[in-house]
């Protein structure tokens, strides 16, 4: 399993209609081969900021799979307009506390 981990920066004062329209998006993304599922936090000191962590089965179902679909295109159709600055977006792949 890859965790793909990105930090969104929303512009200030459409949190809340970003949260309700990340339930719509996350669906769009949830249907794409690979997705294994996601936590989405929000920062406690900076509010317009959102750590969000996705479970791939590999890193081609993000990278390859899902970043060249229509589905990636519905996805930043729907939560790109809130996005202050392009996220950081990393791959982890594990080192302990799984099975490799």
């Amino acid at each position: 399993m890859i965790v793909e981990a990105a930090l969104l920066t929303i512009r200030r004062g459409s949190e809340a209609e970003f949260e309700a329209v990340f339930h719509t998006a996350i669906k769009v993304l949830g249907d794409s081969r690979g997705y294994l599922g996601h936590e989405l936090r929000r920062s406690v000191e900076t509010p317009n900021r959102y750590a969000l962590r996705v479970e791939w089965g590999t890193l081609e179902d993000h990278t390859v799979g899902f970043r060249g679909s229509p589905a990636f295109t519905q996805w930043r159709a729907l939560v790109g307009p809130f996005f202050e600055a392009p996220p950081a977006v990393e791959h982890f792949a594990p080192v302990m506390g799984e099975e490799v």
